[in-house]
């Protein structure tokens, strides 16, 4: 005899069945190589593969300050510094609710959302109780009062639009 379908056995085959969907969903997608054309802010770039028009990219596992709090311009800058009209490997992982393309951005074999934590430009991405992909680089760069963690009140953008509104 077949165990009783409930609510809570619904949802949890559902999750399961979306889950294996976007994990064959990610494999299926393949690295493209590119330039970074444009940086917008501390965690979302443009990459233009050759012979293809720019793709909006944000950076998997980060988040950084938005550009209208303090450390975003920062933050932007310092992700130009890094990636701005480089030769850079996009491993994309699906899209996010604004259409972006969701990825790794490697430069010379380089993750570049890992090294904007490391540098105290961003924090490790969280999920509930999910500390993150980058959480041991957030905690080294936080002790080590790095970037925006040197910064007095630093908030995380879902916190700071919480209290302040989004950005104009």
């Amino acid at each position: 005899m077949a165990p009783a379908v409930t609510p809570g056995r619904a949802k949890a085959v559902a999750a399961a069945l979306l889950l294996a969907a976007a994990a064959v969903a990610h494999a299926a997608q393949k690295p493209v190589d590119g330039i970074v054309t444009k940086v917008t802010s501390g965690d979302t770039l443009w990459v233009t593969p050759t012979g293809a028009p720019p793709v909006e990219v944000k950076l998997t596992g980060i988040e950084a300050p938005a550009v209208c709090q303090p450390w975003g311009p920062e933050a932007r800058g310092a992700l130009q510094e890094m990636v701005l009209q480089q030769h850079v490997e996009l491993r994309p992982g699906g899209r996010d609710r604004a259409g972006r393309v969701v990825g790794t951005v490697l430069v010379g074999g380089v993750d570049v959302g890992r090294r904007m934590v490391e540098e105290g430009h961003a924090w490790s991405a969280r999920l509930k109780w999910d500390r993150g992909p980058f959480v041991k680089q957030e905690r080294m760069a936080h002790s080590l009062g790095r970037g925006l963690h040197g910064t007095p009140g630093a908030l995380r953008p879902s916190d700071w639009r919480r209290l302040n509104g989004a950005c104009p």
